[in-house]
């Protein structure tokens, strides 16, 4: 008995494993826009401004979905909100390869941002139901590695489609087909800790061993009285400054390798798979060291603000990124990545830290929602000063643009201490 029990006491990373095979896919498709950009423009000859705006509409319609997901998760719980989103997420994502216009390619993202909202809000509740709050940074760094895993495929996948007589619609079918895939496992897999028939007694106590607050069986609040709480706004403002930096990587490096460096798809993708291989490896020990800490005796709210302003540090040396030769250019843009992703990882674990389980969907949904806008309009900005400065200036363009990413993780981070001076349960019934 005591073999087989032993068997089961890491369920929940099975879980965390699951959850991470859905990140990496959406992740992928994320970038197959931006990577497919030169491919496409000889049919659609679009701007980096309309570029932009076919980026900023999916950030809209992430943003709205967001309105709806967060709340829609903490009322129907995570299995079904989590099937619910990536199911349609597969649908969008096969849609686009039926469109062949500008137009075509705005109502496909508009689709398919209103479709993936679900996913961070719901995979923040599960890890929140299946770990321990010593854990759940380092589960959090680990499901949101498949961003970056996602993002060391779509180069590789795209540059051999294209150069094996595939056309573009290839890497969208094969996402939205895994897409659909994944729902039938996590439907058939999945269950809450306390109905799953495989949890060990044991594995059930440790991740019930965090003390249960009375508000954890009080019953959950509205959006709005959310909001009037400064711990919601330091989660919200914190992603409204930051996630536009992480977009703006996603969507615009093979610009950039382009534009400043003379690199098409064929040629940058070694470097961006190493961008994000980079990013993998150190934004899981970015997940990891808050954990540490806390194991190692300092309090919850020293930890977590330690690695923030450590994370928020690390990404000041995108500055000379413009100076410097490709390669070093990969490590420092690597660097930012793993010091953005393990940022999201432990901000996301302050809203577990902070907020009983039944509003942690509408809190994750709330601030995702302003990280998509804050997005939004920084993807519109990154067009227009692109523009501007043309092709002939572009690494001046580009340098504008890893300013703002250097000093937003400092300035949300004091913000957000302001906010929270401490990660510290919220009463959110008190008179």
């Amino acid at each position: 008995m005591t073999t087989v029990s032993s068997k089961r006491t890491h369920l929940r990373w099975l879980i965390c494993l699951i959850i991470f095979f859905a990140t990496t896919i959406i992740y992928s498709d994320r970038q197959f826009l931006s990577l497919l950009k030169s491919t496409l423009a000889r049919d659609i000859h679009w701007t980096d401004t309309q570029f932009a705006g076919v980026n900023a509409c999916f950030l809209g319609a992430y943003a709205c979905g967001l309105l709806f997901f967060g709340r829609f998760i903490d009322r129907v719980g995570v299995k079904i909100g989590y099937a619910t989103t990536v199911f349609l997420w597969g649908l969008a994502a096969l849609s686009h390869t039926l469109v062949t216009s500008l137009e075509g390619f705005m109502a496909a993202r508009i689709f398919l941002g209103l479709s993936e909202a679900g996913n961070f809000p719901a995979a923040i509740k599960a890890i929140a139901q299946w770990f321990p709050s010593t854990e759940r940074a380092f589960a959090t760094a680990l499901f949101n590695s498949g961003a970056n895993v996602g993002a060391i495929a779509a180069p590789f996948l795209v540059a051999y489609l294209l150069g094996h007589g595939f056309t573009w619609h290839a890497p969208f079918f094969i996402a939205g087909g895994a897409g659909l895939t994944w729902v039938i496992v996590w439907w058939l897999f999945y269950s809450p800790p306390e109905k799953h028939r495989f949890v060990s007694p044991a594995e059930l106590a440790w991740i019930r061993s965090d003390p249960v607050s009375p508000e954890e069986s009080a019953p959950a609040i509205s959006w709005v009285s959310l909001l009037g709480f400064s711990q919601t706004w330091s989660f919200v403002v914190a992603k409204f400054l930051t996630d536009p930096v992480w977009f703006f990587l996603l969507f615009w490096l093979p610009d950039y390798f382009k534009a400043t460096r003379h690199l098409d798809i064929k040629a940058s993708w070694p470097h961006l798979m190493t961008i994000y291989a980079v990013v993998t490896l150190l934004s899981l020990i970015g997940g990891y060291f808050p954990g540490y800490l806390v194991r190692h005796g300092w309090s919850l709210t020293r930890a977590r603000k330690t690695g923030l302003f450590c994370y928020a540090v690390l990404v000041l040396p995108v500055l000379a990124v413009g100076l410097v030769g490709d390669w070093t250019a990969v490590l420092i843009i690597g660097l930012v990545g793993a010091a953005h992703q393990s940022w999201s990882a432990n901000l996301f674990t302050t809203v577990s830290d902070m907020f009983p389980r039944k509003s942690i969907g509408s809190v994750v949904g709330m601030g995702s929602m302003a990280g998509a806008l804050g997005s939004m309009l920084f993807q519109y900005f990154c067009g227009h000063i692109l523009d501007i400065y043309g092709t002939s200036h572009a690494q001046d363009g580009y340098f504008v643009l890893f300013a703002y990413a250097a000093f937003a993780y400092l300035i949300a981070f004091g913000l957000q201490h302001l906010l929270a001076p401490r990660f510290e349960p919220v009463n959110l019934h008190k008179n």
